[in-house]
């Protein structure tokens, strides 16, 4: 899912990428403000095997003003991009992907800057959705005006003004009735782009890595880390340059309270004022309460870009396989070894 703003300035452009050695078949499904959108080039794309296709979809567009995309395929495997750009002369941006439908949703980063802040909100079913929209910032957890009670019809998508919540670092809880997905517009991005966005993410687990963010020349980085639960979080950040190692590093504690949300900007370690980029982890303590981040890249008083901090464990422990021949075998020959 592709979930976003579009208008006749915007150029917006679909890659699809096939990296397996069969071909595949992609179709692309559009819901806007006015519903669901069929056009011509809009399903049965084929894909070759190990090649890509650009699909330019400003005519498909061109009407809409809230646009949500979903890429599937009938056969094969593709990695589907999208760039939305003011001009073919500026980079743009990558629409960052929205999470998976869901009838609750987290979208962290909220700067501290001021400017637009504009929810995209997407219906996939045929049942309608209420949605509440609850903003959780250093002040505590709220519903910002008019984000209560929102009627959502199927297949339709939505932009939602939030402008109380410019200037205000934090996260977006999105409830819904039925699965819904959604992304958060503010101000900001590289040149050509409409915006920057946030999109849903899963609290983290054991720690999460950014490999690499600006540092000193190249810009700035903010954490923004918040905890919508109930119970207080806990967690201890670390970062490193280029020819450091992360692991080991002593960190600093960061607390933050119950459904609420603490920023933090970090600087480079005395004597490294050179280098660009830095690589950070981020650790829950134990006991913590649930904590969702994101990584903001400020440049010249802007945001750049905001990445969700992801989980990235050190250890994953797989479920018991259930109603396999060997579990089916063993118990039997257990049973055997009994009577």
């Amino acid at each position: 899912w592709f979930v976003g703003p579009n208008s006749p300035k915007l150029h917006t452009e679909l890659y699809l990428l096939n990296t397996d050695s069969k071909s595949a078949d992609a179709n692309l499904s559009v819901q806007t403000e006015s519903g669901s959108m069929i056009g011509t080039d809009d399903s049965g794309i084929v894909v070759p095997s190990h090649g890509m296709v650009l699909q330019n979809l400003d005519k498909l567009l061109h009407n809409a003003k809230d646009i949500a995309l979903h890429v599937t395929t009938s056969t094969g495997r593709v990695v589907a991009a999208l760039r939305q750009s003011s001009s073919s002369a500026k980079p743009g941006i990558w629409l960052p992907a929205a999470a998976e439908p869901a009838t609750t949703q987290v979208l962290p980063g909220l700067p501290s800057t001021s400017g637009i802040r504009e929810l995209f909100i997407t219906v996939p079913g045929s049942a309608s959705a209420r949605v509440k929209v609850t903003a959780v910032t250093p002040h505590g957890s709220y519903q910002p005006t008019g984000a209560s009670g929102i009627g959502l019809l199927p297949h339709q998508t939505t932009g939602l003004q939030l402008p109380s919540l410019s200037g205000i670092p934090g996260a977006v809880k999105i409830s819904s009735n039925v699965p819904v997905t959604a992304v958060l517009e503010v101000s900001g991005g590289p040149p050509g782009a409409p915006g920057a966005f946030l999109t849903g993410s899963q609290p983290i687990v054991e720690q999460g890595v950014v490999a690499a963010s600006p540092a000193g020349s190249a810009g700035s980085t903010q954490l923004v880390l918040s905890d919508p639960g109930q119970r207080a979080a806990t967690v201890t950040i670390a970062q490193a340059i280029p020819g450091v190692p992360l692991t080991g590093q002593q960190g600093q504690v960061v607390q933050i309270a119950a459904k609420s949300t603490t920023e933090v900007t970090l600087t480079l370690p005395k004597h490294s004022k050179k280098a660009s980029v830095m690589a950070i982890i981020v650790r829950p303590e134990a006991g913590s309460g649930p904590v969702y981040a994101a990584r903001l890249a400020m440049a010249g008083g802007s945001v750049q870009t905001i990445l969700p901090v992801n989980s990235t464990p050190t250890v994953i422990v797989l479920p018991d396989v259930r109603e396999s021949l060997v579990t089916v075998l063993g118990s039997l020959a257990a049973r055997s070894a009994a009577i």
